[in-house]
């Protein structure tokens, strides 16, 4: 008995040592880590963590359902899709032709209305807010400079960057795009409870706009722009200008880095479905249009979809561009393979949300199962043409 309270004693000295240790070498947000991710068994982020974070609701206002087409599911997921889902442990598939549904397959318990996190999807709409300031004069223009709104941003080049620099991933942002490393800043900035520091403590230490450099930083930055431009937090903006006039029919929310009056975590974060989520991809195909109403101007929707740097065609600003088969496409995309897919020249919208990412390799900015996700929804409809 005796060895077993001086066992626990020496394990609760231990146990107490490390928090210290973790405050006196300022790495104490791994406590938040361990008890949110690491010690459910993940090693990154994972889809419902949103549940374990303070949260800001995105409004919904009157519902808009999507409209369902007549031949709804009438067409399964080929083998390969199929395989696919299995493989990379999709939860929503979703294929919108014509602004109806046409295919819609839900897995490993989820539904229609399962929330889960859209990860880097969530950089298309912060820049969305952006174009949004821009177009009701509350930011001047893409070439703004950052430090109109925060005059303490460091580095040799800060008084150089813009906003147009930031969601167009030329930032020059002292900042590492590492996701496994628990002492990475981009871990830090996940788990601390004092984002805006963590920002305005990095550097711009490299000549923004010259070229294109992912860093989800940038995005968190610019978030922070536009909340000061606006005076409204970020998701009261977008539920204002987005979410409620796109008939969304269900809240969102929005991790935040604590609560209550925290800031959004806006590089990644926002919880909702694959239906919802896919209303970003609809305003885009329309030019900005929704139910005849401008919701962002249609010259900046062009810009966003078009590349900015020669030698980067896979980005313009806040979204992702490639052309597979013949066919132009821009999307959304988060991490563990969230994807909001825009095929222009068929009307056609994909919705990919599940627990893995394909395979992404050094020489392709795009990973592998995008491909997949494109070519089998076109066998899926190839199919039912032919049975018509």
């Amino acid at each position: 008995m005796k060895f077993l309270v001086k066992f626990f004693k020496w394990i609760a000295i231990f146990l107490v040592s490390i928090i210290i240790l973790t405050y006196i070498f300022n790495v104490d947000y791994l406590l938040r880590a361990v008890r949110t991710i690491y010690f459910k068994g993940y090693t990154t982020a994972y889809l419902e963590d949103y549940k374990e974070f303070p949260n800001r609701e995105i409004k919904k206002g009157l519902s808009q359902p999507w409209a369902i087409a007549d031949d709804y599911n009438t067409i399964p997921a080929t083998e390969t899709l199929q395989k696919t889902h299995k493989e990379l442990q999709t939860i929503a598939y979703l294929i919108i032709k014509n602004d109806s549904i046409w295919h819609e397959s839900y897995l490993d318990g989820f539904d229609k209305n399962s929330k889960t996190n859209s990860f880097s999807m969530a950089k298309s709409v912060v820049t969305m807010a952006m174009g949004k300031a821009i177009m009701e004069g509350k930011m001047k223009s893409l070439d703004q400079k950052v430090t109109d709104y925060f005059p303490e941003l460091k580095g040799k080049y800060a008084k150089e960057v813009t906003i147009g620099d930031l969601s167009s991933m030329a930032s020059g942002l002292s900042w590492e795009e590492e996701y496994y490393s628990p002492f990475s800043i981009l871990t830090r900035a996940y788990f601390d409870d004092n984002l805006k520091d963590i920002i305005l403590d990095l550097d711009i230490i490299e000549k923004p706009g010259q070229s294109f450099k992912y860093l989800s930083g940038a995005t968190q930055l610019l978030a922070m722009c536009v909340e000061k431009a606006t005076g409204e937090h970020l998701s009261d903006y977008v539920s204002k200008h987005f979410w409620q006039p796109m008939g969304a029919e269900n809240e969102a929310l929005w991790q935040l880095d604590e609560a209550p009056d925290g800031i959004e975590k806006a590089y990644c974060c926002i919880a909702s479905n694959a239906r919802d989520f896919a209303r970003f991809g609809k305003l885009y195909l329309n030019n900005g249009k929704w139910n005849g109403h401008q919701l962002l101007d249609s010259a900046f929707v062009k810009k966003c979809i078009t590349p900015r740097f020669e030698k980067s065609p896979e980005y313009g600003y806040g979204w992702w561009m490639h052309e597979i088969k013949g066919k132009k496409l821009f999307y959304m995309r988060g991490h563990l393979g969230q994807f909001v897919i825009v095929i222009p020249e068929d009307d056609l919208i994909i919705v990919r949300l599940g627990h893995l990412k394909g395979l992404q390799t050094k020489t392709d900015p795009h990973s592998n199962d995008l491909y997949i996700y494109v070519e089998e929804t076109y066998k899926m409809l190839a199919q039912n043409n032919k049975k018509k």
